[in-house]
């Protein structure tokens, strides 16, 4: 048995299309090879020793090599759909087949604003699907001078809302949040998160979003693998937006990261820690800073940054350590639009104390993730979960 797993999300890192990405216009899509294609070269020696160029759709840019101490595979979405709660909730065994709502292209219904102003107090502008920092830049002296509320989408399923710290305040933006989430339960206007947007300045050149932003997300929609972690006594440890895309249920302790390097402190202090369970670790920025806003060239140098600071802490591991790295979706900065798109993800599954590791067979959901972790534990997966275990990944050999 291992008794740390470290669970490492690089929010948006496909690695090529899903057999049916053309149900969600998603052919041709490979978020790892189109950034990495953007560089002379992609530096990304300690993933690349895992196994990473033996399952990437990503020829000429990340070669295949030996990784005796790895075992590496890709991943599949069962679930309909491709965004960050979908591919998460699945990792923890959760099966969604209705996806979540998005208002990309027409933003959100009269009624619903109507609602939202109502109950609220404050006028609502905006209602678009735009750029944060954009949209700031446009609005946000209107919205400072008349105390409104930015209302916007983007290609998520999801309702942003950005107010003055110094006007509005974090209370009033915060309360007018949790209207909106109520609203948006409503299955019409079902979206996957609401979030608060506060910012600082006095005019479009200095306008910045603070670190208080705050998600308030729907609730997993069945009983989780950290559902069962926690009830047996098992740390359950969130780093970054975990807790939020789970809205706190199974994650006994939590940690709040402002970037990717952030995360990356977060998970070298936690080595140092001694529990007993799983550490499940988001990092947001190569999705936020670069999927979402088409820089390929930004999103390889993150993938290089993680990479540096992966070959810092592996040499950190026990040999009753899992280290495994996954991804939730695509986000092809080369691709039309700005939506995610649908593609598989690598697994990569890491100890010291693996001698025999290789490729394993593709797997059809990225529900193998908890089912493995429980079993790991000795623990059965709720009712009305998917998933089965990845047994060689269990197979130490010290």
């Amino acid at each position: 048995m291992f008794n740390r797993v470290f669970l490492i999300v690089l929010d948006s890192v496909g690695i090529g299309e899903e057999p049916d990405a053309a149900l969600f216009d998603d052919v041709g899509s490979n978020t790892l090879l189109h950034a990495a294609q953007s560089v002379k070269s992609l530096h990304v020696p300690y993933m690349s020793s895992l196994g990473l160029g033996n399952i990437a759709n990503a020829p000429g840019v990340i070669s295949p090599k030996n990784h005796p101490q790895s075992y590496a595979l890709a991943l599949e979405e069962a679930s309909y759909g491709k965004d960050t709660m979908t591919g998460h909730w699945e990792m923890m065994g959760l099966l969604t087949t209705k996806p979540f709502k998005t208002f990309t292209d027409t933003g959100f219904p009269k009624e619903l604003i109507s609602e939202l102003e109502k109950l609220t107090g404050h006028k609502i502008i905006g209602n678009k699907s735009a750029s944060g920092t954009e949209i700031l830049k446009e609005l946000g002296e209107e919205q400072m001078r008349d105390n409104s509320l930015i209302v916007y989408t983007s290609a998520d399923s999801v309702l942003q809302i950005a107010a003055s710290e110094e006007v509005t305040g974090l209370e009033e933006l915060y309360r007018c949040c949790e209207i909106a989430r109520e609203l948006t339960l409503r299955p019409e206007w079902r979206v996957g998160r609401v979030i608060a947007r506060p910012y600082i300045g006095n005019n479009p050149s200095n306008f910045k979003r603070t670190s208080n932003r705050h998600d308030y997300t729907l609730s997993p929609s069945g009983k989780t693998a950290l559902d069962v972690l926690k009830e047996h006594n098992l740390s359950t440890i969130g780093v970054g937006k975990i807790n939020d895309i789970f809205n706190g249920a199974g994650i006994s302790e939590s940690y709040h990261t402002v970037s990717n390097m952030d995360g990356m402190d977060k998970v070298s202090s936690l080595i140092e820690k001694d529990f007993k369970g799983l550490c499940f670790v988001n990092l947001v920025e190569f999705d936020s800073e670069f999927g979402h806003r088409r820089n390929p060239v930004g999103y390889a140098r993150a993938l290089e940054q993680f990479d540096e600071r992966l070959g810092e802490i592996m040499p950190r591991f026990r040999d009753d350590d899992l280290l495994l790295i996954t991804a939730d979706h695509g986000n092809d900065p080369t691709f039309k639009g700005t939506d995610h798109t649908r593609e598989k993800v690598p697994l990569l599954a890491y100890s010291p104390s693996y001698k025999r590791g290789t490729v394993l067979e593709n797997a059809k959901t990225f529900a193998v993730i908890g089912a493995t972790i429980l079993e790991n534990f000795n623990l059965k997966k709720a009712e009305n979960t998917i998933g089965a275990p990845l047994l060689p990944l269990l197979e130490k050999s010290i």
